[in-house]
């Protein structure tokens, strides 16, 4: 029988959003982990604070056990999901009910896809990207790895996000009019995206133009 128990990495206030996701997915989630012990014995909606993330890691093998990772800086999740699967733990794939994914769409392990959103036939998801509420990516578009998309983001036809980007809130990338958001990039909340953006920067507005490079350049 399949294991349906479920722990968590992260408290915060977005914490509760995923115990939600997790339990309408079919999972029970039996623990949280901090990312300090400051909170360890805290129960969060009956839920408790089992430990620390640097203990858990310190088990000898976290095999046949389950994890979501309320986390929403992309490299810090793309971490502890790495830290996960090498002890041999699992992070699965959550989609909300309400999302509409087509059975033409790619899925990759670790995607989570909350309530009301949208991924349409011939697009991709990458490992560990979230697509947060009634966000929409559409055909035959790619998201990278560790991605996040936030609330009401829509990613046009054809294009091709590369790994580690942030998409804000309700920002639009045009279909027809750029081909790729490179890596480790920003695009502001609200902004309308009708041309390439490069790796390492921060776009914003509309039409979105360079604000800056980003720490990672």
């Amino acid at each position: 029988m399949k294991n349906k128990e479920i722990y968590i990495l992260g408290v915060g206030h977005n914490t509760i959003v995923y115990i939600d996701l997790a339990e309408s997915c079919g999972y029970k989630v039996v623990g949280l982990y901090h990312y300090n012990d400051e909170r360890v014995g805290e129960n969060i909606h009956g839920i408790p604070i089992l430990d620390s993330n640097s203990n858990l890691f310190k088990k000898e093998s976290l095999k046949n056990m389950n994890f979501a990772i309320s986390v929403g800086d992309n490299k810090i999740r793309a971490n502890l999901a790495e830290q996960i699967r090498r002890k041999g733990g699992n992070i699965p794939t959550l989609i909300h009910p309400t999302a509409v994914v087509s059975m033409y769409a790619t899925i990759s392990n670790g995607v989570v896809i909350h309530v009301n959103s949208v991924v349409q036939a011939d697009a991709a998801i990458g490992q560990d990207s979230v697509l947060s509420y009634n966000s929409s990516v559409t055909h035959s578009s790619t998201i990278g790895k560790s991605c996040y998309l936030a609330a009401a983001s829509t990613i046009g036809a054809y294009i091709i996000i590369q790994d580690y980007v942030l998409v804000g809130q309700a920002a639009v990338l045009v279909s027809g009019k750029l081909e790729y958001v490179g890596s480790n990039s920003i695009i502001g909340a609200g902004s309308i995206v009708i041309k390439n953006v490069e790796p390492n920067t921060i776009v914003a507005g509309n039409p979105a133009k360079l604000i800056k490079r980003s720490k990672d350049d």
